[in-house]
C-alpha cells in the first residue's frame, strides 16, 4: 500500500505530537508569509491580477475568451477577495497577497501531514519547516498569483491519493487535482508522478481502476480549459527550450539556493532515496519532485512551456525526501530507539532546521525589497499622481507600459490618455484598445506639450514594432517633440516618465544622439530594418522583452 506506516505507539501523546507536527510549519510558514506583506509595491504580474481582478465578473468572463484563460478561475477567486472593503492602495495590496500566504500555511501543513502520516511525526515537522522556510517557496507566498495555491492543492491531492489506496474514497482526489488543474493547468502534471507511486507501491488492480476513474474524471473537467488556453499560446512566446542551467537553477531553488545547505540537502535526499527498501514516503515523494519537472523540460523541447513557478508544486517533494533522508541517519545512533532518543533526535532535526532558516534569512529578507522585482508599479503611480496635472496628454510606449494607470487609475485619473480608443474592460482585454493611425496623429498634432511613460527596452535599444500605431507614437515624439529643457525625466520602479514639448517648426528631425525616446535618424517615412527582439512585446500582449526579467502571463 502507498501510506505502508510504520507501527508506532497509538494514543494521546501521539496524537497530540501528529497534531504540533502539522500545526508548527503551518504557523512557521504563515509568520513568514505575513512578514514584509505590505513591502510597499506591485510588479507587472501582480497589477494584472490586481486590475482583472476588479473588473466585473462578464468582464473577466470576456477577457478569458481573448487572454489569460489559464488564470480564469483564479482572477473570479481574486475579485471576491477584492470586493472585501480595503482603505487604500496599501490595504489593496495585502489583500492582493493575503490568500496566498494563507495557501503557502497550508501547504507546509499539508507537507508535514504527509511525512507525518508515512513516516512519523518528527519527519512530517522537519520536512514541513524545509518546505517553509525554503525561500522559493516564501517568493511566491507573498505573490498575487496562483501558484501558491496550485501547491496546496497539489500537496492536498497527494495526501488524499495516499489516503484513498488506505481505503479513504477517491472523489476528494479527483476533486482536488480538477480543482487545482483548473487553477494551473500545468499541474495535470502531478498524475504521472502519482501514477508511478501506485506503480512502486504495486497496488492492486481494483485501486488501478478507481485512480485512473478519479484521474479521468479530473482531465475530463480540465480539458475545455486546456483548449481555450491552447489557442492563447502566444501569451508565452517569450519563453526558450529549457537547457542544463535550468535544471540546475530549479535544484538550487528546490533545496534553498544556499551553497552551504545545498550540499546537504541534496546528500539526505540521496540518503532516502538510496535506502535498500523504498518506504512509503519515498514512493510518493521522489517522483512528485522530479517527474513534473523533467516532463514538463522534455515538452518544452518541442513547444517551449518551461518556467520554474509552473512547478512549484513539485518542490514538496523535496523536504519530504531530505527529512526521510535525516530521519534514516539519525535513526540509527544509539538509544534513538528509546523515548528519550527519540526526543533527542527530533530535537537534534529541529535544530538543523533552524540553523538552515538562519542561512537563507538574506535570501528572505531581499524578497521583501521592492527593488528586487523586474519593477514598481506602485512607486510609477506614485510619480505620475505627484508630476502630472489636470489634463496632461500622456502616450504609453508601448501600450502594455498602461499596467500603472491600470492598476492605480486614481494616480491618472487627472491625465489624458491620447493613444486609447477603448479601456481594457469594456474592450475585452489586458490594456485595452489603442487609437488607429490616422486618429492618434490627429490627437498628438493639437498638443504642444506631452508626457511619454516608456519602458526601459524602448529607451535602451533598437525595438521596432509591429502595430502601426506603435510606429507612430514613436516615429511622432522623435521627428516633432523634444525633451524639455530644463530637462524633465523621471525615474521610478523601472518605468522613465519624460515630459516632451514640440519642435520649433525651423528645426528637422535630429541627426545624431538619441534625442527621443528611441534612436535618433528613425521615421515614419523610412523605419529601420531591424527585426523586434525575440520574445519582444506585442501589442495588447504580457510578453516582455529580453533584457528584462520574464514574468509572463502564465
Amino acid at each position: 500500500m502507498v501510506s505502508g506506516r510504520p507501527r508506532r505507539p497509538t494514543g494521546g501523546a501521539a496524537g497530540a505530537a501528529g497534531v504540533l507536527a502539522v500545526a508548527v510549519p503551518a504557523a512557521v510558514m504563515l509568520g513568514l508569509g505575513l512578514w514584509g506583506l505590505d513591502r510597499g509595491g506591485t510588479w507587472r504580474d501582480e497589477a494584472v491580477t490586481l486590475q482583472v481582478a476588479r473588473r466585473s465578473v462578464p468582464q473577466i468572463w470576456r477577457l478569458l475568451h481573448e487572454v489569460d484563460a489559464v488564470h480564469g478561475l483564479y482572477y473570479l477567486f481574486m475579485h471576491a477577495v477584492l470586493a472585501v472593503p480595503g482603505s487604500g492602495a496599501v490595504a489593496d495590496e495585502v489583500l492582493l497577497r493575503l490568500p496566498s500566504v494563507v495557501a503557502a500555511s497550508a501547504a507546509a501543513g499539508l507537507v508535514a501531514a504527509l511525512g507525518s502520516r508515512l513516516a512519523r511525526p518528527r519527519v512530517g515537522l522537519w520536512a514541513g519547516l524545509l518546505y517553509a522556510i525554503t525561500p522559493m517557496v516564501g517568493h511566491y507566498a507573498q505573490e498575487g498569483r496562483s501558484y501558491a495555491l496550485v501547491a496546496a492543492g497539489a500537496a492536498g491531492a497527494a495526501l488524499w491519493l495516499a489516503k484513498a489506496v488506505d481505503g479513504r474514497p477517491w472523489w476528494p482526489y479527483a476533486a482536488l487535482v480538477a480543482g487545482t488543474g483548473l487553477l494551473h493547468e500545468l499541474a495535470v502534471l502531478m498524475l504521472p508522478a502519482h501514477a508511478v507511486t501506485l506503480a512502486l507501491a504495486r497496488v492492486a488492480r481494483r485501486e488501478w481502476g478507481r485512480w485512473a476513474a478519479a484521474a479521468g474524471g479530473a482531465l475530463l473537467v480540465v480539458s475545455p480549459l486546456a483548449l481555450v488556453s491552447g489557442r492563447q499560446a502566444g501569451q508565452v512566446a517569450w519563453l526558450t527550450p529549457p537547457d542544463a542551467g535550468a535544471a540546475l537553477r530549479l535544484l538550487g531553488q528546490f533545496t534553498g539556493r544556499a551553497d552551504g545547505t545545498l550540499w546537504v540537502y541534496v546528500g539526505l535526499v540521496v540518503v532516502a532515496a538510496t535506502a535498500p527498501r523504498r518506504s512509503a514516503l519515498v514512493r510518493v515523494a521522489l517522483p512528485l519532485a522530479v517527474l513534473p519537472p523533467l516532463l514538463l523540460m522534455v515538452l518544452s523541447q518541442v513547444r517551449p512551456m518551461y518556467d520554474d513557478r509552473y512547478v512549484l508544486f513539485a518542490l514538496a517533494g523535496a523536504p519530504l525526501l531530505a527529512a526521510a533522508g535525516a530521519d534514516r541517519l539519525l535513526g540509527a545512533l544509539p538509544r534513538a530507539g528509546t523515548a528519550a532518543g527519540a526526543r533527542a533526535v527530533a530535537l537534534v532535526g529541529g535544530s538543523a532546521v533552524a540553523l538552515a532558516f538562519v542561512g537563507q534569512l538574506p535570501l528572505y529578507r531581499l524578497d521583501r525589497d521592492p527593488g528586487r522585482r523586474p519593477d514598481n508599479l506602485t512607486a510609477v503611480a506614485a510619480l505620475a499622481a505627484r508630476e502630472l496635472a489636470p489634463g496632461d496628454p500622456v502616450v504609453f510606449l508601448p501600450s502594455i507600459g498602461r499596467r500603472p494607470a491600470l492598476a492605480y487609475p486614481r494616480a491618472f485619473r487627472r491625465a489624458r490618455d491620447l493613444a486609447l480608443k477603448a479601456p481594457g474592460p469594456a474592450s475585452g482585454t489586458l490594456y485595452g484598445v489603442e487609437a488607429d493611425a490616422p486618429v492618434l496623429r490627429r490627437r498628438l498634432a493639437a498638443v504642444d506639450r506631452l508626457w511619454v511613460v516608456a519602458e526601459p527596452y524602448v529607451l535602451r535599444s533598437r525595438w521596432y514594432p509591429g502595430d502601426p500605431a506603435e510606429r507612430l507614437k514613436l516615429t511622432v515624439v522623435n521627428e516633432e517633440f523634444v525633451p524639455r529643457e530644463p530637462r524633465r525625466e523621471f525615474v521610478s520602479g523601472g518605468t522613465v516618465l519624460r515630459l516632451y514639448v514640440r519642435r520649433p517648426a525651423a528645426a528637422g528631425p535630429p541627426r545624431t544622439g538619441p534625442a527621443g525616446p528611441f534612436p535618433a535618424g528613425w521615421s515614419s517615412a523610412e523605419p529601420p530594418r531591424v527585426a523586434p527582439p525575440a520574445g519582444g512585446p506585442a501589442t495588447g500582449s504580457r510578453v516582455s522583452p529580453p533584457a528584462l526579467p520574464r514574468p509572463g502571463p502564465w
